[in-house]
């Protein structure tokens, strides 16, 4: 049974920063694109950001390029989110998700999705 479980979330003040991390267990995603979605109250889920499957590459929504960065560590199967200059706009549950085909998308079409991890951010 494949799970992705995201912890790390919780209350912060504007300008703080969070690290996210997803362990994934079941199968490796070593090799697999993974990716980072938030979604806020009353809004669809939105990309935020993914990287490749050797970690190599990386992709950003253009409203957390500059403040967030994603990495990987295959041998843990796990991914992570470090989030700097936290904005309120930044409140929203995160999920991770991984996919089992090469190409890293911004799209909702991953395989797999964590159960979520709340972030919120205070003016």
């Amino acid at each position: 049974q494949v799970q992705l479980v995201e912890s790390g979330g919780g209350l912060v003040q504007a300008g703080g920063s969070l690290r996210l991390s997803c362990a994934a267990s079941g199968r490796t995603f070593s090799g697999y694109p993974m990716g980072w979605f938030r979604q806020a109250p009353g809004k669809e889920r939105e990309f935020v950001a993914a990287i490749s499957g050797n970690g190599v590459s990386t992709y950003y929504a253009d409203s957390v390029k500059g403040r967030f960065t994603i990495s990987r560590d295959n041998a843990k199967n796990t991914v992570y989110l470090q989030m700097n200059s936290l904005k309120p706009e930044d409140t929203a549950v995160y999920y991770c998700a991984a996919k089992l085909s090469l190409r890293v998308t911004a799209d909702l079409a991953y395989d797999y999705w964590g159960q979520g991890t709340q972030v919120t951010v205070s003016s």
